[in-house]
């Protein structure tokens, strides 16, 4: 039995979550019983150790101004399951930049924290790991929080035109409207953060960009903060056409994921290549995140999971 005081600045609401869902989660994850009595948890059963760190790194989100949800409450679990402290790692403690509505962005994983520092430090970053690990997000609020700091004068968002084949011109409408539902996520993430009529202002007015790929064939972009999405669905020619485009001033960023590949049979990821060719360019990080990383609905992980081991046991021929 073990006893973990809760201290009067901590708001137990938030702690034990809505009818003790958080506590209710740790009970179903760690086969403990929590019973709660005056300012004190008492923990019963055989994992109490491993429960009453996770409480302790709980309260310690709370007492730094952070929100607990089940997708924090997880990761906070899983890195102590592995022996790392979230408090340590600082992973809440860093702010992106704030949201139109004045909401402040943080990384919520360790990899999240590592691809941030990366990108203000580095010129070229590459964020390569599975759906809903941020990586179109973060960028898309690293290139707000630049242009607002005035470090660069446009935001350039690219995307391939890929979907089973470059087909836009069975689309009905004019070219906008053929390549939109390409670059919906980049609108979605430039929207969340910049609020809908700020970032069509700053569309309108050539600030922000955001454009098919193949039209980035040409250009030098100089004090730009640049953007390639899905970029596994870009051919070799087409990720060194695109890395070439940068210019004096520049900072760029690709993303994607090397497991959801929608290029026809037989032509290869120009990310795949990429990160055998440049990976010892030291100006440039290649930052990995896992399935540990995955910030959406837990199900996300869990088929990330599912998929992985499947591979793993039924490797899929590497086409030429």
């Amino acid at each position: 039995m073990v006893n973990v005081d809760i201290s009067d600045t901590i708001d137990r609401g938030e702690l034990f979550g809505g009818l003790d869902k958080n506590l209710k989660l740790i009970e179903d994850n760690l086969n403990v019983d929590i019973i709660q009595r005056d300012n004190k948890l008492i923990l019963k059963g055989a994992n109490t150790s491993q429960a009453e760190k996770i409480i302790r790194e709980m309260m310690g989100v709370l007492e730094r101004g952070e929100k607990l949800d089940e997708q924090k409450i997880n990761y906070i679990a899983d890195l102590s399951h592995n022996g790392i402290s979230y408090k340590k790692e600082n992973v809440g403690g860093d702010i992106i930049c704030f949201t139109h509505e004045g909401k402040p962005l943080r990384p919520k994983t360790i990899g999240q924290k590592v691809y941030v520092d990366c990108i203000r430090k580095k010129d070229i970053v590459f964020g390569i790991g599975p759906a809903g690990t941020g990586k179109t997000y973060i960028a898309v609020a690293m290139a707000v929080n630049a242009f607002k700091n005035k470090e660069v004068q446009k935001i350039i968002l690219a995307r391939p035109a890929v979907e089973a084949g470059e087909r836009l011109g069975f689309l009905p409408g004019d070219l906008q409207e053929k390549v939109d539902p390409y670059l919906r996520p980049l609108y979605d993430a430039l929207y969340d953060v910049l609020g809908r009529e700020s970032a069509l202002r700053l569309k309108e007015k050539e600030v922000i960009e955001v454009v098919p790929l193949a039209y980035m064939r040409g250009r030098t972009l100089d004090n730009s903060f640049i953007i390639l999405d899905e970029a596994q669905n870009t051919t070799p020619e087409q990720m060194k056409m695109f890395l070439t485009r940068m210019g004096f001033g520049s900072k760029v960023v690709v993303t994607g994921d090397v497991t959801q590949i929608d290029l026809p049979r037989g032509k290869k990821s120009g990310l795949i290549e990429a990160s055998r060719i440049l990976k010892d360019v030291k100006e440039i990080s290649f930052c990995y995140m896992k399935d540990v990383d995955v910030v959406r609905h837990q199900l996300v992980k869990k088929i990330i999971n599912a998929y992985d081991v499947y591979y793993k046991a039924h490797p899929p021929k590497e086409e030429e």
